[in-house]
């Protein structure tokens, strides 16, 4: 494959896992790239080039900067969860003992279906989303799972009844 026809998901997985330099400022191209790479993350390295008039080294060399920099951290599919077989969705706040965040978050990101974990300000600490099968697998994930954890003071579950993603359509 050539190099203007590589994906930029590929030039992603070559990426190091090293903490990112400081980000530099995005110019036009470079939001126009993050723009069609939103919309449409498998785009080659030649048609991103094409849609923001650069020459393929030029887009290849702004998508590694974007890339390096941290700015864009991974390619992936976007998923409609129900169609993939958990048609049961829920944010759930969590309030935890102080100073445990990082501790707490290690353990969240082993729960199955957990898609994100925040640390936030207000009367909870922290906002889990998670998508389950169905609800009894739900019910186990916050009692069995959850409160099992011993920093976690009190969890509240809010089920999603209908979800929408904002992100730009293909």
């Amino acid at each position: 494959m050539k190099r203007g026809d590589m994906a930029p998901e590929q030039m992603a997985e070559t990426a190091q896992d090293a903490l990112p330099p400081p980000a530099r400022p995005l110019d036009a191209i470079d939001q126009d790239i993050l723009r069609i790479l939103q919309a449409d993350g498998r785009a080659s390295i030649r048609s991103v080039a094409e849609r923001v008039h650069v020459s393929r080294a030029n887009a290849y060399a702004r998508i590694n900067r974007l890339v390096e920099d941290g700015v864009i951290r991974g390619f992936g599919a976007r998923v409609d969860h129900e169609r993939a077989g958990h048609s049961t969705s829920a944010y759930i706040t969590l309030k935890i003992v102080q100073n445990t965040w990082r501790t707490v978050r290690e353990q969240l990101r082993q729960l199955p279906g957990a898609s994100h974990i925040a640390l936030v300000g207000g009367d909870f600490d922290v906002l889990l989303l998670v998508h389950t099968p169905d609800n009894r697998t739900l019910r186990e994930l916050v009692l069995t799972r959850l409160q099992a954890i011993p920093e976690v003071l009190s969890t509240r579950t809010l089920l999603v009844f209908e979800e929408e993603d904002l992100e730009p359509d293909a």
